[in-house]
């Protein structure tokens, strides 16, 4: 398994926990309050600052363990973690091209939602939820690529 193809699972994992997290703090509130009324903020910029630094933390410690895996078998080198061949980087590049359009066409959804000027939590949630789905799609799509190429 290539280093970036870790990278992209500890990316995922930790985009899933996260919102996960963020879905079931803040679920169950919209059914006892009004809307207008839920104090959002604070676990949405709790969740994305959350996400940011698990998925570095999650990195460096994917980069150590790895490291130390290469020193125990003695197969490849340290040197070589972190290197980006033409195959990861196409697969990168295609990955985020596919996010960038699921992103796009979800961003439409939330633009609707502002002309039509419902509640700053769903405008707010929407938002977060088009992130977070290009996101998951460009993990989806780079592990599909490495396991099956492309």
């Amino acid at each position: 398994m290539s280093f970036e193809e870790k990278v992209t699972w500890v990316s995922g994992v930790v985009t899933l926990v996260v919102v996960l997290w963020y879905a079931r703090a803040v679920s169950g509130l919209y059914v006892q309050v009004a809307v207008e009324e839920i104090a959002y903020q604070r676990p949405l910029l709790f969740a994305i600052g959350a996400m940011i630094v698990l998925t570095i933390v999650g990195s460096i410690a994917m980069s150590i363990a790895t490291a130390i895996g290469v020193e125990i078998s003695g197969e490849g080198s340290v040197d070589d973690i972190g290197r980006k061949d033409e195959r990861d980087a196409s697969i990168d590049a295609r990955g985020d091209r596919v996010a960038f359009y699921v992103s796009s066409v979800l961003m439409v959804g939330v633009l609707a939602l502002a002309m039509l000027e419902v509640p700053h939590f769903w405008i707010a949630n929407g938002l977060f939820a088009a992130f977070v789905a290009g996101g998951l799609t460009s993990s989806g799509v780079k592990l599909a690529a490495y396991r099956r190429g492309f």
